[in-house]
């Protein structure tokens, strides 16, 4: 085993415990602390795949705004105010949902047809990079930003306080 894969298996390791630290932690600054854990070591990921530019967008993107985002969302809106116990009788589908999707991604992972070690894998130029994300998924990103405003003016509207309080 070489030391790329080491490095890889410890970074993958890494992304687990902190995608499973955003699912079982029960305090929700404690999940987007994990989640900035997950998407980083993600960005560690890219950087051993050579995709320095992916690495960057994930960090800069990802780690910093959305996070950011949601522990801002999470101060504005009222979390106190909810009730603490959030699970219900939907736990066994969820858990028979996570299983299947478990089972699918293993399934495609060990059926696919990965390159060797032998094979040649293609880069994409920045220009042609550029022009599919500018040109071809021009609106899928605005529709995401847009999202995110709403998803921030709904966490201002929440946090108003009404009359009388």
């Amino acid at each position: 085993m070489s030391y790329e894969e080491v490095i890889f298996y410890f970074v993958a390791a890494v992304t687990v415990l902190g995608a499973l630290g955003v699912v079982v932690a029960r305090n929700v600054v404690h999940s987007a602390l994990f989640l900035i854990l997950a998407l980083l070591a993600v960005a560690g990921v890219f950087i051993l795949l050579s995709a320095e530019f992916l690495a960057i967008v994930q960090i800069l993107i990802y780690g910093g705004a959305v996070t950011i985002l949601i522990l801002f969302v999470m101060m504005l809106t009222r979390v106190r105010d909810m009730p603490q116990a959030l699970d219900g009788p939907q736990r066994p589908f969820a858990a028979l949902a996570a299983g299947a999707f478990l089972a699918l991604s293993v399934l495609a992972a060990v059926s696919s047809d990965w390159p060797g070690e032998t094979e040649k894998i293609t880069v994409v130029p920045f220009r042609e990079l550029g022009d599919a994300l500018f040109r071809i998924w021009a609106v899928p990103f605005e529709v995401a930003s847009l999202v995110l405003l709403v998803a921030l003016i709904g966490a201002i509207i929440l946090a108003r306080s009404e009359e009388g309080e």
